[in-house]
């Protein structure tokens, strides 16, 4: 992202654990829970892209709350204070995903008392938190990438492969479910064309996507193949998939444990549901499209292995 905008002409700050080793950008390293570290990163800024979040399938409930909620509360009041007069919020589809197939639908309204997990939770309070912030003065704009991956990605594409590879990555059900997915740099391009469009239109979130929903089955095969690791075997039924999520859950909360859990009932519900959206408004507002076509991934995604 933020080479990206260096690219794009931007001069660049960015506020994380780990320095970005973009040159053109300076670095400020720490966390968005710290008001001083956040306060010294936002001064001169006149524009926030807000990507932070505690991003996991369990965890202390807490932890999801002080990056995702509070972290948000500070860097959105730090930003007024700062002066700043454009924000971009990223969010995510499931904020408004309440277990139940979404099938060609808008970004509908994020709602924590029926989002699934503590990350969709949490993630629906920061978003609400940085909608009624919005103003003509503080013009705030949301976008909810959806199922982001390509080279390089470790939240998704690198987890299933990894599990392809180990003979533990499943096929839910038929998987014939149809999915959105959003490939990467796709998504910095949208997020770059937000800057500019928030301005103008602010106020409301936008799922992004590449537009080409695929056979939830199929997007893992393709990633696995690409990644050279076997096409996944494995498949399992989806009523025992979620309740196997639910039991793995409860036992996960028993330990203390660095790596992911193997499936949880919102994992389960997610690679078993469909889920893909109306692209119209979210094409319409930033005046942009997808430039790399899931296809035109895939073959960059196995040039990347090697393959």
């Amino acid at each position: 992202m933020a080479r990206a905008l260096v690219e794009a002409g931007h001069e660049v700050s960015t506020l994380q654990r780990r320095a970005s080793l973009v040159d053109g950008a300076q670095d400020h390293l720490g966390s968005v829970s710290d008001p001083e570290v956040v306060g010294l990163a936002m001064a001169g800024q006149d524009a926030v892209i807000h990507l932070a979040a505690k991003v996991s399938m369990a965890g202390d409930p807490a932890a999801f709350e002080q990056v995702n909620i509070e972290g948000t509360r500070t860097v959105l009041a730090a930003a007024q204070e700062a002066g700043v007069h454009r924000f971009v919020h990223i969010s995510s589809p499931s904020v408004a995903h309440s277990g139940d197939s979404l099938v060609g639908v808008p970004a509908e309204p994020a709602n924590p008392r029926t989002a699934r997990g503590e990350y969709a939770r949490t993630k629906a309070h920061g978003e609400l938190l940085a909608l009624a912030a919005d103003s003509e003065a503080f013009p705030v704009l949301v976008l909810r990438p959806h199922l982001m991956w390509g080279p390089g990605d470790t939240q998704l594409t690198e987890r299933i492969i990894e599990r392809a590879r180990q003979g533990r990555m499943p096929i839910l059900g038929s998987g014939a479910a149809l999915v959105d997915t959003l490939y990467v740099t796709n998504a910095v391009d949208a997020i770059v064309a937000a800057l500019d469009a928030v301005s103008e239109v602010h106020g409301e979130p936008l799922v992004v996507t590449n537009g080409q929903p695929r056979p939830i089955g199929e997007i893992i095969e393709r990633f696995a193949l690409a990644g050279g690791a076997p096409k996944p075997k494995l498949r399992i039924p989806v009523k025992t998939a979620l309740a196997a999520g639910t039991a793995v859950e409860k036992v996960w909360e028993l330990g203390e444990h660095d790596d992911e859990p193997p499936l949880t009932h919102f994992l389960a519900e997610q690679m078993s549901t469909a889920h893909w959206f109306d692209q119209r408004r979210t094409r319409e507002v930033l005046k942009w499209e997808p430039a790399v076509s899931i296809d035109e991934g895939m073959a960059a995604l196995a040039a990347h292995y090697g393959g």
